[in-house]
This record gives C-alpha cells, sequence and structure tokens, in this order.
C-alpha cells in the first residue's frame, strides 16, 4: 500500500497556491498517495497519514492560537509543532540576530523618533502577519510611529525595519532550501511603494524569476538554516526552508525574513531538479 500524504493548506490555499498542481503530481508519480485538506476541517482523520505537510495555510496569522493548537495535536506532522510556534511570530528575528548572523535591524514597538533603525524610510509590520498585511513603508518618522501606535494599541507587536534602497533595484533573493539542502533561488520584485501607505492586496506573486545566488548568499542562508535546530530546541531540521535575503548599504547580504511555516516554493520557477528534490525530501522524512 502506498503512503499517505496531507499537503495541508487552508482554504483560499486550495484555490490559488500555485505550487499544489506542481507539488501533489510529483508525490503521486514518487509513488504515494497524496490528498490536499485544509488544515481546520474537522472530518480529516490526521493520524490516517504516514506524513502531513504544511503548505499554504495563510490564514493561521488571523488564527494563530488555533493553527497552533491543531499543529501540536497532528502526529508525523512537518514542519513540526515547535517550529511553527516559533516561526509564525517574527520576534524570532532576535534569537536568530542573538546568534551572530546578519538581520537586518529591527525594533520592536517603538514610541519616539529617536528609537527608530538609523534611515531614511521604514518599513512597519505587525510580528504576526503573513501576506504583507497591515505593512507598509514610510518616509516620515511621525507617520511610521502612527502605524506602530495603531497595531499596538490592538494588542499586537509591531516591528520597525529600515527600508533598504537596494530592494527598489534588486528586490529580494529567496533561498529555497528542501530536505535539508540548498534547492533553488528566486528573486522578488519590490512590493512595497512610497507614499502607497498600508494596503492588503498586494501580490507578492507578481513579480518573480529564478536567479543564481552568489556565493555570499549561499553562505548566509546555509548559516541561518543549519541553525535552525538549535533556534528551537528539540526541532529536528526542517523539511522546507524560505530564506528571504536583501542587500545592506555594503551590498552584504541580510536576513529579511526566515519562512518556515506556510512559504511558497516558487515551484513554478523552479527547475525540474527541485520538485524531484522535494518529492524525495517527502520520502525520507516517511522513513
Amino acid at each position: 500500500m502506498s503512503a499517505r500524504v496531507a499537503l495541508v493548506s487552508s482554504e483560499r490555499g486550495l484555490r490559488v497556491d500555485p505550487d499544489l498542481p506542481i507539488a501533489a503530481p510529483a508525490l503521486r508519480s514518487a509513488g504515494l498517495a497524496v490528498d490536499l485538506v485544509r488544515w481546520d476541517d474537522p472530518d480529516v482523520d490526521w493520524a490516517g497519514y504516514d506524513l502531513a505537510v504544511v503548505r499554504s495555510c495563510w490564514d493561521y496569522a488571523w488564527r494563530r492560537a488555533e493553527f497552533l493548537a491543531w499543529a501540536a495535536a497532528v502526529p508525523r506532522l512537518r514542519n513540526p509543532a515547535p517550529v511553527l510556534a516559533w516561526n509564525t511570530d517574527k520576534r524570532h528575528l532576535r534569537d536568530v540576530a542573538a546568534a551572530g548572523l546578519p538581520v537586518v535591524p529591527t525594533v520592536w514597538d517603538p514610541t519616539e523618533a529617536a528609537q527608530l533603525p538609523d534611515a531614511g524610510e521604514w518599513v512597519v509590520k505587525p510580528t504576526v502577519s503573513a501576506g504583507s498585511r497591515d505593512t507598509a513603508r514610510w518616509s516620515d518618522p511621525a507617520a511610521a510611529l502612527g502605524h506602530v501606535a495603531e497595531l499596538t494599541a490592538a494588542g499586537r507587536t509591531a516591528m520597525v525595519q529600515p527600508y533598504l534602497p537596494s530592494v527598489d533595484d534588486a528586490g529580494e533573493t529567496a533561498m529555497l532550501f528542501l530536505g535539508g539542502r540548498f534547492s533553488h533561488a528566486v528573486r522578488k520584485g519590490p512590493l512595497l511603494q512610497r507614499g502607497e501607505g498600508v494596503r492588503q492586496d498586494r501580490d507578492s506573486r507578481g513579480d518573480l524569476r529564478a536567479v543564481d545566488p552568489t556565493p555570499a548568499q549561499r553562505a548566509v542562508a546555509q548559516a541561518v538554516f543549519d541553525a535552525v535546530p538549535d533556534l528551537v530546541p528539540g526541532a529536528e531540521p526542517p523539511l522546507y526552508a524560505r530564506i528571504d535575503l536583501v542587500a545592506d548599504a555594503a551590498g552584504d547580504p541580510v536576513l529579511l525574513e526566515l519562512e518556515l511555516t506556510e512559504p511558497s516554493l516558487f515551484l513554478p520557477q523552479a527547475p525540474d531538479t527541485a520538485v524531484a528534490q522535494l518529492a524525495g525530501a517527502v520520502q525520507d522524512a516517511i522513513g
């Protein structure tokens, strides 16, 4: 009998995730029985799967406590529940920086201009969010602090980072890891436009292309990936990871986002070897 695998998504993810129509057939071609399911479907028998792989659970940010309770109750979940609990709040970047890894400078819940990072523009976002919701780019310190105040008044933690000018030209470089090793890289175009304020309808999948990462990007991404088991005690290496890098003022790669929960893997932009690597990673995880 074929091993059973659940690719776990959300109501919206099942409709629009561009990775699923590639991942599911690849896993089936590898001899696995694959179901596409919602994480919040009460009729799913999670114990009946040999592996449940979290994919596009994009509504977790508004139901985080419920999502983490679900994750803790699912056997054979990857990435595992301890990783999801740590990664779904972006305050994990403090742990990454404390480990000596290069991270975009970040301040938390600033209340005055003197506390903002030294920059000409700032990005303000909540620490629990997905899809750039409630996120904006500001050139006026008062506007940035006003955005912070709105978030904290709603009981959320706000993070403020400098908007690095390199993003407008070079974008972000997404470094994808599958099954414990580097797979492919994708350039993501700039998403936050000057002066637009908070928007909830940005499409982060619109400007994408495969790229060859530099040796420096490979080194930083590998160091971040290798640090995860130490940063999350008791967690095995992630089945998948996306490490988003940008260039700082000196042109050196620094970590912007560490995505271990529900990142797009950009399979439409990936080489065929990446899809085979994903299938192999799932098979290895089943054992």
